[in-house]
């Protein structure tokens, strides 16, 4: 599987990565930017009340549960707690486990941590994220191992050794670099067999559990869903992703991880808009 989320990572360029990545060398204010913005890291991460909210201090603690046929995932805790947390994984193990999804025992990250997208997160964003990880304070919380039902695969693809910035001058592309390290279109895309089905790119149908119980169904993004953002301005898509609620009227539930694109900037949302703009029309 690899197909198109790997040539995506391919066309942002991977060449030779010139000596290790460490946190010292990380934007910081980047790192928070991006950990509590687009890649929005506690919308999974953070330990959850029987509501759905997010418990005060364990906002990367770890713990949310999603069930599937395929998997029962755990969020791990990434709080900088050496014993329960990753306070004891050194940088490039923590650049590992999110851009090739391996644990520095080895063992492989499974789904629905989007590691085909994050493949594609660029060597200063990347640096940048450990920082802020980094500052984040410790919280001892013991959770649970995920468990999976399919087979994982031995890796999801070479190492990725260098991904360089994407062009902010071009906003489609700078859009596209979003879309994918927010992981935008592992919800919103149909999955055969356990995998992305790369023909349908933004198609949604997936059914999805909620963080608060229930579930709920993926949109389809393109211009195929007549009653999509396709058909909505740009000003009404941005104000849906910002406050989760569509022009409608009709509230989204908590998956979406609204309380988190709240926080990206008016250029980089209009990047993010733009490139959605562009997804080919699919049905559903």
């Amino acid at each position: 599987m690899r197909g198109s989320m790997w040539g995506l990572a391919l066309a942002l360029g991977l060449a030779v990565l010139a000596g290790p990545v460490r946190a010292a060398d990380g934007d910081i204010a980047r790192g928070r930017y991006l950990l509590n913005g687009i890649v929005a890291c506690g919308n999974c991460h953070a330990t959850r009340d029987a509501q759905g909210g997010i418990v005060p201090g364990q906002e990367l603690a770890g713990g949310l549960t999603i069930e599937l046929p395929e998997f029962r995932a755990v969020a791990p805790n990434i709080t900088q707690d050496r014993e329960t947390g990753i306070g004891a994984w050194t940088d490039a193990q923590i650049v590992a486990a999110i851009r090739e999804g391996k644990r520095p025992d080895g063992s492989l990250i499974g789904p629905p941590m989007p590691i085909e997208f994050y493949r594609g997160m660029s060597d200063s964003d990347v640096r940048a994220i450990v920082a802020a990880l980094r500052a984040v304070p410790p919280v001892r919380h013991v959770v649970e191992k995920s468990k999976f039902n399919i087979p994982l695969p031995p890796a999801y693809g070479p190492p990725v050794v260098h991904v360089p910035d994407a062009p902010r001058g071009d906003r489609i592309a700078y859009g596209r670099y979003l879309a994918t390290i927010g992981h935008c279109l592992e919800c919103h895309t149909p999955r055969v067999k356990g995998r992305l089905d790369e023909a349908r790119l933004g198609a949604g149908g997936r059914e999805l559990p909620a963080p608060a119980g229930g579930a709920v169904v993926s949109p389809n993004l393109t211009a195929a869903n007549p009653n999509g953002m396709a058909r909505w301005t740009d000003a009404q898509v941005k104000t849906t992703l910002r406050t989760g609620v569509r022009p409608d009227g009709r509230q989204l539930v908590r998956l979406m991880a609204f309380d988190w694109y709240k926080t990206v900037r008016d250029d980089d949302m209009n990047a993010l808009v733009a490139y959605l703009r562009t997804l080919k029309p699919v049905k559903d």
